[in-house]
């Protein structure tokens, strides 16, 4: 029997590129890998389903499951992580000045069941006593106007939110103060060209980010890898075939960020930080796997329950591919 053709469409990660270049095989496998940004991604898979397998945020296949539409199945492998502490931008001229101001405050956001925006909550929630229905939310494009929600969801009537108006930017109205906060995963544009309207609300986000780990064991998932469920139920040996190979490109990449005879990248101190890292983290930074990742999920899935994103707690183990939850022994 030949090889089956699968379409993956997942970004250009330094832990995928093994995959993407063709120097990991997913056995039995003719893989098309398709390098996009992950907003498209998102989109063409969650409206469309267009590819067999696909990067897929971890807010919005939560909902996706307890909607039971569009029908995912993933598998434990988490291309993106991120701390949230540095992704809440504030005007200056809001008088928010540290996190508990934000209540009674506009807040954007790109879209309310973003993975990232779920994570800034919880921890707005969780370590700073703001809950999501003090602030008042808006939603819509960064920095194009006209962005939609990929995923419907149902939330509590004590939510206001409500969408900005067709050629209106979350960007551009956080700099004239017609927003007071954005919770954005990019950069907002005023920030970049530095207006002095624009700041971050955490500025020293990277100590609270270490200290956060340190107490907590939490860096947050972003991402996981879902297949079609039609897919999956022709093939279910393509799903632990996959976890294989993205462990295998991941691999790889850490062997080559840790050769340390060169700066591979070009950041001066980027040894002493990888060093750092390793001190932090202690094992392995990057975990794929349920059992490694179970207190992170179980902590995502309780902050969408209490933010009203989904009705009922999950059973993490249904979230995945059962024949990827173990490993064979010899």
């Amino acid at each position: 029997m030949g090889k089956i053709r699968l379409t993956l469409a997942c970004w250009d990660y330094d832990r995928t590129r093994p995959l993407q270049e063709g120097r990991v095989q997913v056995e039995g496998v003719e893989l098309t890998y398709l390098p996009l940004r992950v907003e498209e991604t998102f989109w063409r898979m969650l409206r469309y389903q267009e590819f067999d397998a696909a990067e897929l945020s971890m807010g919005s296949y939560l909902l996706s499951r307890e909607n039971g539409s569009p029908r995912f199945v993933a598998i434990p492998v988490f291309p993106s992580r991120a701390f949230r502490h540095s992704c809440i931008y504030i005007n200056t001229e809001s008088g928010i000045r540290e996190p508990k101001d934000l209540a009674g405050k506009r807040v954007g956001v790109p879209e309310y069941q973003v993975t990232m925006a779920t994570w800034a909550r919880g921890i707005l929630q969780h370590e700073y006593g703001v809950k999501p229905e003090q602030m008042r939310w808006f939603t819509g494009g960064e920095e194009h106007p006209g962005r939609e929600d990929k995923i419907r969801h149902d939330l509590p009537e004590n939510i206001d939110i409500r969408s900005i108006g067709p050629d209106q930017t979350l960007s551009s109205m956080l700099e004239r103060g017609e927003i007071d906060a954005v919770i954005s995963p990019h950069i907002p544009s005023p920030f970049v060209r530095r207006s002095p309207k624009v700041r971050r609300l955490i500025p020293n986000f990277r100590e609270v980010e270490k200290e956060y780990y340190r107490r907590t064991k939490i860096f947050p998932i972003m991402h996981t890898v879902a297949l079609r469920e039609d897919f999956y139920e022709k093939n279910p040996w393509v799903a632990q075939n996959l976890c294989k190979a993205f462990a295998e490109a991941k691999r790889l990449c850490e062997e080559s960020m840790y050769e340390f005879s060169a700066l591979k990248y070009m950041l001066a101190w980027s040894i002493a930080e990888m060093e750092e890292e390793r001190q932090i983290f202690g094992g392995e930074l990057w975990p794929y796997g349920l059992e490694a990742n179970r207190h992170v999920l179980e902590t995502l899935a309780r902050y969408a329950h209490e933010q009203g994103l989904i009705k009922k707690l999950p059973d993490i183990k249904s979230l995945f591919a059962p024949n990827t939850l173990d490993d064979f022994k010899i």
